[in-house]
């Protein structure tokens, strides 16, 4: 079973583009659900930079602990394998204090430390400007794939309600 962890740009790009809470309730509904299962979660220091989307908010706040989970010890023994992968390739200071100081440093090491595959919208990228989540994951082994390849992966089917067409 595949189990996912979903980054900030996640939330946010969804609910301001092709998911919003009004268009398409049944994403957020999938989520929450495959959430109960243990496929989908993501971690707090994500739900901590959730803050101008006040609709968002209020649905980040009602998951709580269940569904944006708390750093611990595994997660912990993980931050030193990515902070070396990171201070090793040579990013300037100002990238390397972004990365430290945001939530993708932590979503990285808890994905190593429990076996999820990362969903982000982020994409490679060959320059060396700021640290991008899948530069990481593929010379740290770890899946990486953005949400539209894990909404595939997982058969999902947002059916548009039939009484609507009346």
């Amino acid at each position: 079973m595949t189990k996912y962890l979903l980054d900030t740009n996640v939330f946010i790009q969804a609910s301001n583009r092709e998911y919003g809470f009004d268009i398409c309730p049944g994403f957020w509904d999938w989520l929450v659900e495959k959430n109960r299962s243990g496929l989908v979660a993501s971690i707090r220091k994500v739900a901590e930079e959730i803050k101008k989307d006040k609709r968002l908010v209020e649905w980040v706040n009602k998951r709580g602990g269940d569904f944006f989970l708390e750093e611990d010890d595994a997660m912990v023994d993980k931050l030193n394998v990515v902070s070396h992968w990171a201070i090793s390739k040579q990013y300037k200071n100002e990238a390397l204090q972004k990365f430290f100081g945001g939530a993708d440093y932590y979503l990285i090491a808890y994905a190593l430390a429990h076996d999820y595959v990362i969903v982000t919208h982020e994409v490679y990228s060959r320059k060396n400007r700021s640290i991008k989540i899948p530069n990481v994951c593929e010379d740290l082994k770890l899946a990486c794939m953005n949400p539209y390849k894990m909404l595939q992966q997982e058969k999902v089917r947002l059916i548009l309600d039939q009484t609507l067409l009346l």
